[in-house]
């Protein structure tokens, strides 16, 4: 078994899948670690809804598509190019390619429900490194549409959607600022040295 640290310095977001079926059972298992996160009150504010039916991906693809290129179509600056560096656009084929997409949401009027949520997605990513399975941390530019195609209640709000199955993507995993970048001691002005 891989230490948290490994599995973190590990873990990379995958945008190609292969077609590669695994049980849902794998899933369930690292919802099951996902729930043991921290939440404000102890409310537990998440939701998970597994997607493994194939005209329901396409649906769910169909909605992030077209809200993809209304925000495609009004990207500017330093955050068109570096989508452009990164070869992304409004198509979002990993929806459909990955065998499972896993939705998970917040109930609105928890306490810190967003930051709750947001823990449980991490212990997720991790559970699912863990068992060498890849991952993509995707939110739509319109949640509340692609909400209503897996039927969410009112008193929920859609976080992410996160595809997951075995990884067809090549790509080294983005590079990350070092600690020293990152860490102040005391004040935010005093810089961590090492």
């Amino acid at each position: 078994m891989k230490c948290v640290a490994e599995l973190a310095k590990r873990r990379k977001s995958v945008r190609k899948f292969k077609p590669d079926k695994f049980d849902m059972e794998v899933i369930i298992e690292c919802i099951d670690a996902a729930k043991e996160a921290p939440s404000g009150s102890n409310a537990q504010p998440w939701h998970f809804v597994i997607v493994k039916d194939e005209e329901v991906k396409r649906k769910l693809r169909e909605v992030c598509e077209k809200g993809e290129k209304k925000f495609y179509s009004h990207v500017r600056g330093e955050l068109a190019e570096w989508l452009k560096s990164k070869g992304l656009n409004w198509e979002k084929p990993f929806l459909t390619e990955a065998p499972y997409i896993v939705g998970v949401f917040a109930k609105k009027k928890a306490p810190y429900s967003r930051e709750s949520v947001w823990i449980a997605v991490a212990y997720f990513l991790l559970a699912i490194e863990e068992r060498e399975l890849a991952s993509l941390t995707y939110t739509p530019p319109n949640r509340e549409e692609v909400a209503e195609v897996l039927k969410c209640p009112q008193e929920y709000r859609l976080e992410v959607l996160i595809p997951v199955g075995f990884s067809a993507d090549s790509k080294d995993k983005e590079p990350r600022k070092s600690v020293e970048e990152i860490t102040s001691v005391d004040y935010f002005d005093v810089p961590l040295k090492m």
